[in-house]
């Protein structure tokens, strides 16, 4: 009985605990939300107007229709893809090489291309920075690119599920005379559908959400992807308080759908890379 009655409390507490959470990390983007809503003069009205009246969206409009939000946007896509689709290739043929053949030195090099992983990366932003300025990509979106081609833990996250898979596919397959590559894509890939769809998501939204860098290679404000446009926000829209709340939302707004509508592959992906059922 008295296990019982712990246990009770004990769930009371978490769900307590979870509520607060919420709250708290959702509190502050309501409050943007409302304030874009509002119209530009109850948005810096003493005292605080906490409703909208009217709602309007002529803040949304204002900051799609004039200046460089749009472009900004379009910056973000095109990195943030091109990213994505590079890290799952490039990463899962290293993984399979590291998984799956056998050649010298191989778990040193592994070790090594994780080290990306251990290092912070503020080490390695000048030697970055030296290279990109060589290869003549500063102020290009090449520039924000090229260092986010593979990553590390996208590499270990492969290879960990790889490890898994029975190595009688693979020895059937070279059997029937497919090539390394052959087999990786087709009995490998096939088999990582959800460490893919989880990678991806997790991938697009480091990228979208990446600021230190692009914000260190690039200050044409052309060039500019969304998180580092926001810094302009403030010179651009001075006090004008609803416009700035509506650029916040929309730079946020890809991310957090992104990850809403794919939680569950995110979940599921991770647990299949752990070797665990969800």
């Amino acid at each position: 009985m008295i296990a019982s009655r712990r246990s009770v409390w004990m769930m009371v507490l978490a769900t307590m605990a979870l509520l607060l959470m919420m709250a708290v990390w959702a509190a502050p983007l309501l409050w943007a939300l409302i304030t874009a809503l509002k119209p530009e003069l109850q948005a810096a009205a003493q005292p605080i107007v906490w409703l909208p009246n009217p709602v309007t969206l002529e803040n949304f409009a204002a900051v799609l229709t004039s200046g460089n939000l749009p472009r900004w946007y379009a910056n973000s896509v095109v990195t943030s893809l091109i990213i994505t689709a590079a890290t799952l290739i490039l990463s899962a043929m290293a993984a399979y090489a590291f998984s799956q053949l056998t050649f010298p030195g191989r778990n040193a090099l592994f070790w090594f291309s994780l080290a990306g992983f251990m290092l912070p990366f503020e080490a390695l932003l000048v030697p970055l920075y030296k290279l990109m300025n060589n290869l003549h990509a500063i102020n290009t979106l090449a520039g924000i690119i090229l260092p986010q081609l593979v990553s590390p833990i996208a590499i270990f996250v492969f290879r960990q599920f790889f490890d898994q898979i029975p190595k009688e596919f693979r020895e059937a397959a070279v059997m029937d005379g497919a090539t390394e590559l052959r087999i990786m894509w087709s009995v490998f890939v096939p088999l990582s559908a959800n460490i893919i769809w989880a990678l991806a998501i997790v991938t697009f939204i480091g990228a979208w959400n990446n600021f230190l860098w692009p914000f260190i290679v690039v200050n044409s404000t052309e060039q500019m992807t969304i998180p580092v446009g926001l810094t302009q926000v403030q010179s651009a829209y001075g006090l004008r308080y609803a416009q700035t709340m509506a650029v916040a939302i929309l730079g946020g707004l890809p991310v957090i759908l992104a990850y809403l509508l794919f939680q569950r592959r995110v979940t599921e992906g991770f647990l299949s890379a752990s070797g665990l059922k969800g």
